[in-house]
C-alpha cells in the first residue's frame, strides 16, 4: 500500500510540474491553429495544422508579408488568418488587378510585387479608391484573392486584433516547414 501512494505521489508532481509548463507556453507563447476554407491557398489549404507564435509582436511590430492570425474584426470570436500588404499609416490602392502601395517613409506610390501568388492572380475589389490606414491599422489579404473574406470587405485589422505570426506548419507531414517573409520588390 505505501507503493502505491509513493507512485500515486509521484505520477501528481509530474502532472503539476508538467502543467505548470504546458500552460504558460501554450497561453502566452505559441498557439495551435488550424487552417479553414482556401483563402490562403496555395500557400495554406484546408484542414492544415498550424503553431502560431504570439510572443514576437510583443517586442516588435507586424511586417508586411507576414502571415498572421488575427480576431474577425466584425465577430472577435471567430479567428481569420491573412497576409498582411498594408502597414499603419500607408495608403493602400488596388486598381487593375494589382495592389499599390503608399509608404509612409517615401510617401511614393509602388507596385507590390507578390511573387507567392499564383501566375494570374489579380486583385479585385467591389470598391475603388485608395484605403488610407490609421496608426494601429492593418490591411490584409488573402493568397486565394478570388475566395477570401479580407480587408477589401471588412477594412483593416486594428493591431490589438492580431493574435501572433504563423511561425510554421506541423501537419500534413508531407507539407510541414518554417516561413520566411518574403521579399517584395517595390516597382515605381
Amino acid at each position: 500500500m505505501r507503493n502505491f501512494f509513493i507512485f500515486a505521489f509521484e505520477v501528481v508532481k509530474v502532472v503539476i510540474i508538467s502543467l505548470a509548463i504546458i500552460i504558460p507556453v501554450r497561453y502566452f507563447l505559441i498557439q495551435p491553429f488550424y487552417v479553414k476554407g482556401a483563402s490562403m491557398e496555395p500557400s495554406f489549404y484546408d484542414h492544415e495544422y498550424l503553431i502560431i507564435d504570439e510572443i514576437t509582436y510583443r517586442f516588435r511590430e507586424p511586417e508586411r508579408g507576414e502571415i498572421v492570425v488575427f480576431k474577425y474584426p466584425n465577430d472577435p470570436s471567430q479567428y481569420f488568418i491573412k497576409r498582411i500588404i498594408g502597414l499603419p499609416r500607408e495608403k493602400v490602392e488596388i486598381k487593375d488587378g494589382q495592389i499599390y502601395v503608399y509608404t509612409k517613409d517615401a510617401n511614393r506610390r509602388v507596385k507590390l510585387d507578390e511573387s507567392y501568388l499564383e501566375p494570374g492572380t489579380e486583385t479585385l475589389t467591389s470598391v475603388d479608391g485608395i484605403k488610407e490606414l490609421g496608426a494601429d491599422e492593418y490591411f490584409v489579404l488573402g493568397d486565394n484573392r478570388n475566395y477570401s473574406k479580407d480587408s477589401r470587405s471588412f477594412g483593416p485589422v486594428k493591431r490589438s486584433f492580431v493574435v501572433g505570426r504563423v511561425l510554421f506548419r506541423g501537419w500534413p507531414f508531407s507539407r510541414v516547414g518554417t516561413f520566411a517573409l518574403p521579399e517584395y520588390s517595390l516597382i515605381n
